[in-house]
């Protein structure tokens, strides 16, 4: 079994309670150590003049080049817009089966759709993404169920309308994975 912790390397300003927050209620899911490092990285070459956001395909190219023999699992955490090259912009993104994710906070703050601040609301987002990527690089697909963390987000709404639990069917094939 491995021991190795899965790491989130929070790239920017971030509130350090709430990144040991995440980190201790992303363990309770996994049942697996996870810490947190700040980290710098120039993000400059990784923006998109033309799109005025910045390419999610590169900067988890750039998170899976981090020192991956240290860790389980490694996810880059970003307060940036993030985008791919078919889609308008994503919440986070992984290697399926791989050993990394990025997720962006950026899209999940309700500022950007013309509503008050909510910390508590962005934090259960952030959450839910991290625990969905991390789900995809261990080798879990979307799932159907309409509660399950690993169903396939589009909207912001979606987030809000699962948990930040899986379901039995995904608790089952993360057991065996793990």
């Amino acid at each position: 079994m491995n021991n190795k912790p899965i790491i989130l390397f929070a790239i920017g300003q971030f509130d350090e309670h709430c990144l040991n927050s995440l980190a201790q209620d992303i363990s309770v899911e996994y049942r697996w150590p996870v810490v947190v490092q700040s980290v710098e990285m120039d993000l400059n070459p990784f923006y998109d003049e033309n799109r005025r956001q910045y390419d999610g395909n590169k900067l988890l190219k750039a998170i899976e080049l981090i020192d991956t023999e240290t860790y389980f699992k490694k996810i880059g955490l970003f307060q940036i817009d993030l985008f791919i090259p078919i889609l308008t912009y994503i919440f986070g993104q992984a290697v399926f089966n791989g050993n990394s994710g990025i997720v962006s906070a950026f899209r999940l703050k309700n500022e950007l759709y013309g509503l008050k601040p909510d910390h508590p609301l962005l934090f259960k987002r952030f959450k839910k993404v991290i625990i969905h990527e991390l789900g995809h690089s261990l080798g879990l697909i979307h799932c159907q169920h309409p509660k399950c963390v690993m169903r396939s987000s589009t909207y912001v709404e979606d987030i809000d309308q699962k948990s930040a639990h899986f379901c039995s069917s995904c608790k089952l094939k993360l057991d065996k994975l793990i």
